[in-house]
């Protein structure tokens, strides 16, 4: 039984994304590291979805030329030491900049397909990213199907651009959300579901393959276990063929009564009883043999598949990394953030105090207004109130103004945290 493989590689950076290209692209000049790759038959490779440009990135620039635009519109309002320029920040963020879905399956299952059946499938691969995932071609960079290669697959590139509304703004902005498809990995099982059920109604032939971690080690030992067992038998019956033969040569060569005519060859019963030994023991061994191919094609599928889930875990576990540095990095920021605004209510705190009792009497009264605003904006506490305005001309009115007892917090700590 072959196996639908749907898997989804994430690309992290900038510079990933164009190495993917230039290897599905077929645009290196050599592939020393992939010799399964056939130079002179990569013109038969056939792009569903082809680039815009000439490589990767351009096509990309292009597909997210709106979120370029309003990522430059946001840094002309920004800080000069946060200003980041749009690849920087696609490269920080803890989104992908692309994700690759790979379809496959074995050789036995392209075996005697035609081009024209392996594009069809293909095709069936694209209604699964459109109408089960939830990509439009718009959001597709690229999708090719590889012929150059030992057994045929389908890459297809999705940039997940969406736009989604900011609370903050009020308003829809443009962004990269990965999880607004691929949710989680219970999901991406889910899907993987789906990518068989429509094999399955398209009339392909295919299993499900490993469908969670508990169950390919499971099936990883069964397989072995009858891989053993099936190469027990073969040579206990390659054993008793080995013998089979030497019996007959023996026979052979100590029975010289042989007649022959145009029809018939006439020898001994014992001699002719080892032929049909040989040739029943011969028979055994031939009929074990597809057992074994079947097994073995099996376990590479398997093997195929664990690579694969190998290689998807390197990364999950890269992005884990990346998220630990980014997230120790946001904390420090929003340390040096918090303790930023708290050195600048402080001096608000002291200039407002110093204007309460230096001003003249304009400069008061403007000062108590702005203080009230601050506190119906519940920016100042009523501590924060009370340190103001403690034994100036506007005492009484700023602790009515607050609701702030005579007794409260009867202290003249002004350098207390806010």
């Amino acid at each position: 039984m072959s196996y639908a493989i749907f898997r989804v590689e994430p690309i992290q950076k900038l510079k990933d994304l164009g190495q993917i290209g230039a290897h599905n692209s077929r645009q290196k000049e050599a592939y020393k590291s992939n010799p399964d790759i056939d130079k002179n038959k990569s013109k038969d490779n056939i792009d569903l979805v082809p680039l815009e440009f000439s490589n990767y990135h351009a096509s990309y620039m292009y597909l997210v030329d709106k979120y370029k635009k309003q990522h430059e519109e946001k840094q002309k309002t920004e800080r000069e030491n946060r200003k980041k320029g749009f690849n920087q920040m696609l490269d920080d963020s803890n989104s992908v900049v692309a994700d690759e879905l790979l379809f496959t399956s074995d050789k036995e299952f392209f075996k005697d397909m035609s081009k024209s059946d392996i594009e069809e499938w293909a095709y069936h691969c694209m209604d699964f990213v459109y109408e089960d995932i939830g990509y439009d071609k718009k959001q597709t960079l690229h999708a090719t199907i590889h012929l150059d290669e030992k057994t045929p697959h389908l890459h297809v590139v999705v940039v997940p651009l969406i736009k989604k509304f900011d609370k903050r703004s009020n308003c829809e902005k443009w962004t990269i959300n990965k999880k607004h498809y691929m949710k989680d990995k219970l999901y991406l099982s889910t899907l993987q579901d789906k990518y068989h059920e429509r094999m399955i109604s398209n009339g392909y032939d295919l299993d499900r393959g490993i469908k969670n971690s508990d169950n390919e080690h499971i099936d990883i030992k069964q397989y072995k276990k009858i891989t053993r067992k099936l190469n027990v038998e073969l040579n206990a019956k390659n054993d008793k063929l080995s013998k089979s033969m030497e019996d007959l040569n023996s026979k052979m060569i100590s029975n010289k009564e042989m007649v022959f005519d145009k029809e018939y060859i006439k020898v001994k019963k014992d001699t002719f009883d080892s032929m049909n030994k040989v040739i029943k023991e011969s028979k055994k061994v031939m009929e074990l043999q597809p057992k074994i191919q079947k097994v073995y094609n099996e376990v590479d599928t398997y093997a195929k598949s664990y690579n694969y889930l190998e290689k998807e875990n390197d990364n999950i576990q890269k992005e884990v990394k990346y998220l630990k540095i980014r997230n120790q990095k946001l904390e420090q920021e929003n340390q040096n953030l918090i303790d930023y605004i708290k050195a600048i209510f402080k001096g608000l705190k002291d200039f407002f105090r110093t204007l309460l009792q230096i001003g003249n009497e304009k400069t008061k009264d403007a000062t108590a207004d702005e203080i009230k605003d601050y506190y119906d904006n519940e920016d100042f506490e009523k501590d924060v109130i009370f340190d103001i305005a403690i034994d100036t001309s506007k005492e009484d009115e700023l602790f009515d103004y607050a609701d702030i007892d005579k007794s409260y917090l009867k202290s003249n700590d002004f350098d207390r945290e806010i």
